[in-house]
């Protein structure tokens, strides 16, 4: 599984055991987390944005969207929110910086598209 896969993987987490325990395996301690709507640090603030994002929008999933690339240790891909196999009602790009572990250090967050 690629950054992306397991990025969207624990947004899609619902369970707040395992959603946790997947954080902290994708982000370091000292992550932070910031787009449109938050600015977060640490896997407990990354965690509660991620179960703020399921609650605003129930029953809708992310999935990896057509971009992805990286270089030293940044990458970005873009990502979709929508019902399964349906059109996605949101779009966002993300730029990640990664540890020398593999795992995330900071996210930066944008929004293409929103509903309206």
């Amino acid at each position: 599984m690629n950054l992306v896969e397991r990025y969207v993987a624990v947004w899609n987490e619902t369970d707040p055991a395992a959603r946790a325990k997947a954080v902290a395996e994708l982000w370091t301690e000292d992550a932070t987390y910031t787009d449109p709507l938050a600015d977060v640090a640490g896997h407990d603030g990354i965690a509660a944005v991620i179960e703020g994002a399921q609650g605003m929008f129930p029953g809708l999933v992310f999935t990896p969207g057509d971009q992805y690339d990286t270089h030293h240790h940044t990458a970005r891909f873009t990502w979709h929110l929508g019902p399964k196999d349906g059109d996605p009602v949101a779009i966002g790009f993300d730029v990640v910086e990664l540890a020398e572990d593999g795992r995330i250090r900071k996210v930066l967050g944008f929004l293409d598209k929103v509903p309206s």
